[in-house]
């Protein structure tokens, strides 16, 4: 057994078991046991807008049914740009339905990022946002066939929806926010799914083995790769999460959904595991802090999973307003490094748990965690979870372990973990071990079993609970005339979190302004990834080999802090 996880095992709150079931079957199935058992029960809360489960699974049949009209069969990629809205959820759950692949995007994303990963899944009907239309290429002779757009304020109250064709400034502003005109040759989602028959209830589902969803992420090495996850990865990695969180009960919880459903944490926990237990989520298409109270008090939430600023603005709002949040016996916090003093307030104000979870894309997420007992560690990554195996490598030879005490390379092997990245054989050769463990590119120490970062992968940039990776804003920034070259690195936030700053590097002959910069970065640049200080430079730090040394520009930013 691996060291770490041999170790961990003896930390294990009593309940949580050392193995779990790994299911071999499809995740649509999930949706149908909850279905069958709770059929009243509320499945999406959508400012105030309810869909049971029986009706959501009548969606997801019909809309099951429009995408085998649509042509896509088993196997088949579908991309998806959509924030959270419960189209995500029936669409997702069509393709599970017949074995199709959800190609997962994030709908703020640049076209040109869309573009490449369109190209890697090669789906060729895509359900998407209105107002991100105009990020695909679609008809005939383009590499999206069929479009399909959403309408996100379709499952919003009637009385809702009113308010936001009134002709008055307050409801244009939402509106405009949330729809946008279509252009032809796209089809309404909406009503293709309202008109539809149910699919054909014999029609095969898929197994455990099939590939369930395409996510796009920078990989241990920040260059741009998609991970194909099967129905067998996401079905043991929700087992895993609620055998961690055991004392959630079926039919019983609601959860915040306020983490993208694009993004594997947020897919994870809340389209599976929320399904699986027959939760009630409360679903918004960004975090809104107070819209989340809001909710709150209508439906007071027990499970929230999210990132650290959302526990810190919601626990802080909360207190002003004096809105009661002790419904969240528990709480999971990902992506960074929760601060002890926001994972004190939260408790205070809850009186629940709050742990720190740790996972990656390629992972389905989540790998470690921290016990949800008064034993849990602050600033720990935790526990290797159940049927997972951990160990640390050698820095110079993963294939080695470390010395006791010294810090290696995290390595994990479990069901949870994905086979490959999508077309990519030489990374794919160097993403594993001999023994089949998957590299994390993580540093760690390991002591009595938990797990500790001490150095985040190299360079990496956590903005707003997203990966920032320097080279692609690099990249975007230096195909702008004028620019010679260009730097980007992370700088700390008194709230302990970063933001992505840029020095660029003019030529000498266009002469840049930063207005120009950072309009040409607007257009090319996802939103969470713009750099947040900007500043146009004589000079760059460069090696011997003629790199810029990111190390430097951060050390000399954290002495000097420019913003131009």
């Amino acid at each position: 057994m691996a060291t770490i996880t041999k170790m961990a095992r003896a930390h294990y709150e009593k309940g949580v078991p050392y193995e779990i079931a790994v299911p071999d079957t499809s995740l649509y199935l999930i949706l149908e046991e909850s279905a069958q058992f709770y059929a009243d029960r509320p499945a999406i809360d959508y400012f105030g807008e309810t869909l049971t489960y029986g009706e959501l699974k009548d969606m997801v049949d019909r809309a099951a049914q429009v995408l085998r009209l649509a042509g896509v069969r088993r196997g088949d990629s579908v991309a998806i740009a959509l924030p959270n809205c419960p189209q995500h959820v029936i669409v997702f759950y069509a393709l599970m339905r017949i074995g199709a692949v959800a190609s997962e995007h994030n709908p703020l994303a640049p076209k040109s990022e869309i573009d490449h990963q369109v190209k890697r899944h090669k789906g060729r009907v895509a359900v998407v946002w209105e107002k991100v239309v105009n990020k695909f290429d679609f008809g005939p002779g383009q590499p999206i066939e069929t479009m399909f757009t959403v309408d996100i304020t379709y499952h919003m109250p009637k009385s809702k929806r009113a308010l936001l064709a009134l002709p008055i400034a307050p409801a244009k502003k939402t509106r405009s926010q949330m729809r946008s005109e279509t252009p032809s040759g796209t089809l309404s989602w909406d009503r293709k799914v309202r008109s539809a028959e149910p699919l054909d209830p014999t029609t095969p589902h898929a197994t455990g083995d099939d590939i369930a969803v395409i996510l796009h992420t920078g990989g241990t090495n920040g260059v741009p790769k998609s991970v194909p996850l099967t129905h067998r990865n996401i079905g043991a990695n929700a087992n895993q999460n609620l055998a961690w969180v055991y004392r959630l009960h079926e039919g019983a919880e609601s959860f915040f959904s306020l983490l993208p459903y694009f993004h594997s944490f947020g897919l994870t926990f809340f389209m599976v595991c929320a399904i699986k237990l027959a939760a009630s989520q409360v679903i918004l298409p960004k975090f809104d802090v107070d819209l989340s109270l809001e909710a709150q008090k209508k439906t007071p939430v027990t499970f929230f999973v999210g990132v650290p600023p959302m526990f810190d603005r919601i626990a802080r709002r909360a207190k002003e307003t004096g809105v009661d949040i002790s419904s969240i016996r528990y709480a999971i916090s990902g992506a960074m490094p929760l601060p002890r003093e926001t994972a004190e307030f939260w408790e205070e104000m809850t009186g629940g748990y709050i742990i720190e979870g740790y996972g990656m894309t390629e992972t389905a997420p989540t790998m470690c965690g921290s016990p949800m007992t008064p034993e849990r560690r602050h600033g720990a990554l935790g526990l290797p979870f159940p049927s997972t195996l951990m160990r640390l490598g050698d820095l110079a030879d993963p294939n080695k372990e470390p010395e006791p005490g010294e810090p290696g390379e995290i390595l994990v092997k479990g069901p949870q973990v994905f086979s490959g990245y999508l077309d990519a054989p030489e990374d794919n050769a160097d993403a594993f071990t001999e023994d089949g463990y998957f590299r994390t590119g993580d540093i760690g120490v390991c002591d009595d079993g938990f797990v500790y970062l001490s150095d985040r992968r190299k360079e990496l940039i956590l903005s707003g609970g997203f990966n920032v990776y320097p080279s692609q804003v690099e990249a975007a920034i230096r195909t702008m005339p004028g620019v010679k070259d260009v730097a980007v690195v992370g700088l700390p936030t008194e709230k302990g979190e970063e933001v992505t700053a840029a020095l660029v590097l003019d030529d000498g002959v266009n002469g840049l302004s930063l207005e120009d910069v950072r309009a040409w970065a607007e257009k090319r640049i996802s939103h969470y990834a713009l750099p947040r200080s900007l500043a146009i430079v004589s000079e760059l730090p460069y090696s011997q080999i003629g790199k810029v040394m990111r190390r430097v520009v951060r050390e000399n930013l954290l002495k000097n802090p420019r913003n131009d």
